[in-house]
């Protein structure tokens, strides 16, 4: 069921009416509605991927309540490790089963032994790495004793499964999301409003930006062969745009949508286009993954606590570890490297952590250097973009391969449409210049008198209206 659907605008609706008005005087009936919505919202997409949720669920929970009643430290690694074996072993066999076994043939025709392919029709349950993430981290907090596990497995099963967040994150912890199922939630009209604003917001960004970004870039990476230097070019710039106002916005609608609800979810982008190096850009996009790979698998490796080249060994893990999240081709792969490569030079001179604040903050200009910086970033961030976007590791380096000759100079192959496009990516960078402070670029639009307010909402609905591109998919769905 996607946000920007026909089912998605009914069921909304009838959710919220349940959760607030029949079963608001009792936690535990609300709590079993949003886990009985959740599994209608995950089952739309296909029945049978709810076998998967639902027997991961029960997994984590005994093994949760077992280590609470486990003092040995082995038999507790062990059970950890149930956990481990059971979501990775399931996520493994449905994302890269195939991969494995396309390169291992590979690897043996190379040197001249042919092996029969023995490669499966399986389909990718939609959302299967963002939960996976989200229930080992409950596990993983578990063992380390940094959370009490649950007794109450609805609440855990609405953790696991909250239908906002399912599919595509923010990927929450239990720690802070899981919590939340315990307490009465009372419906507050301001935070209610807030969630609608920010909806409002992801919706513009996903519709209006992203479909619209979407079609020139299908276009532009499709025939990439037949097309100018300048083109390609502007092909990697739409796309950028495309990606981020897609999981961006997707995101945007989740945070809102559980804030109906009565629920906080964690921030996942903080515009990571207005970054001044590739460290503050990884601080700031999908925030959840790179704080969840910091504190799952950076930190235990050994962080930065064995000098420089500890630090390089453990980036380039979890870069290339990242990429292989992403999916089961070498492109996400060779992606993943890139952005390990773009912090050498800054781990090297140890100017990693040099931008933790906000760009021109409490400023309308930023000066030149922070323009450069940022003018920087974002074009080796579209670099790696063409490899994440690429359909084999051949395109990707053809398509870079013909951006450096010498129709750089000349004008794009944009059609009218690719240009009200581009008047569009404009006008969203500088409303998100404008709200570069606040939770998200309109959340501080309440401090304007009402009629503004309402005017902008208005401008917003009708670009929607009138701007709407064809239909896509969420793209972070495929991961």
């Amino acid at each position: 069921m996607l946000f920007n659907s026909i089912d998605f605008a009914i069921f909304l609706p009838i959710v919220f009416f349940l959760y607030w008005f029949v079963t608001n005087k009792w936690l535990k009936v609300q709590n079993i509605l949003v886990v009985v919505s959740s599994y209608v919202f995950y089952g739309w997409w296909d029945y049978r991927f709810l076998a998967l949720i639902i027997f991961s669920t029960i997994v984590d929970y005994i093994v949760g309540r077992m280590l609470s009643r486990t003092e040995s430290k082995p038999a507790r690694l062990r059970l950890l490790w149930v956990s481990i074996l059971v979501n990775i072993g399931f996520l493994g066999f449905f994302k890269y089963y195939n991969f494995f076994v396309d390169n291992f043939i590979e690897a043996f025709s190379f040197f001249g032994k042919e092996i029969s392919p023995n490669t499966l029709n399986i389909i990718l349950p939609v959302g299967i790495s963002f939960y996976t993430f989200q229930t080992l981290s409950y596990t993983i907090d578990v063992y380390k004793r940094k959370l009490e596990p649950t007794r109450d497995i609805i609440a855990f099963a609405a953790f696991v499964s909250f239908f906002p967040q399912l599919v595509a994150g923010p990927i929450e912890r239990a720690t802070h999301l899981l919590p939340q199922f315990y307490k009465k939630r009372k419906f507050d009209y301001e935070m209610a409003k807030d969630g609608m604003r920010q909806i409002l917001w992801g919706l513009f960004k996903k519709v209006v930006i992203a479909d619209n970004c979407a079609e020139f870039v299908n276009q532009v990476f499709a025939n990439y062969a037949d097309q100018s230097a300048s083109t390609l070019v502007m092909g990697s710039f739409f796309f950028a745009f495309q990606i981020y106002c897609d999981f961006s916005g997707y995101s945007d609608i989740a945070i809102g949508t559980a804030r109906l609800f009565g629920f906080d979810l964690m921030k996942n982008f903080a515009f990571p286009y207005f970054s001044r190096d590739i460290a503050e850009f990884w601080r700031r996009w999908h925030i959840s993954l790179s704080t969840w790979f910091r504190d799952y698998l950076y930190i235990p490796l050994g962080g930065s606590r064995g000098g420089v080249n500890m630090k390089i060994r453990n980036t380039f893990i979890i870069f290339l570890v990242s990429g292989f999240w992403h999916g089961a081709n070498w492109t996400f792969i060779i992606w993943g490297a890139l952005n390990a490569i773009y912090f050498l030079p800054l781990m090297l001179a140890k100017r990693n952590r040099v931008h933790l604040n906000t760009v021109a903050q409490g400023r309308v200009f930023p000066t030149f250097v922070e323009a450069g910086n940022m003018l920087i970033t974002f074009l080796i961030t579209l670099l790696a973009w063409i490899f994440f976007r690429a359909d084999t590791v051949t395109d990707a380096f053809n398509y870079v391969g013909k951006i450096f000759n010498k129709s750089i100079i000349s004008l794009p192959a944009l059609s009218p449409d690719n240009y009200k496009t581009l008047i569009l990516v404009v006008l969203f960078v500088a409303i998100e210049w404008i709200g570069k402070e606040g939770e998200y670029a309109i959340s501080r639009i309440f401090k304007l008198p009402v009629y503004v307010r309402w005017a902008f909402y208005f401008i917003l609905i009708v670009l929607m209206f009138t701007f709407t591109g064809e239909e896509q998919v969420f793209i972070y769905f495929q991961f």
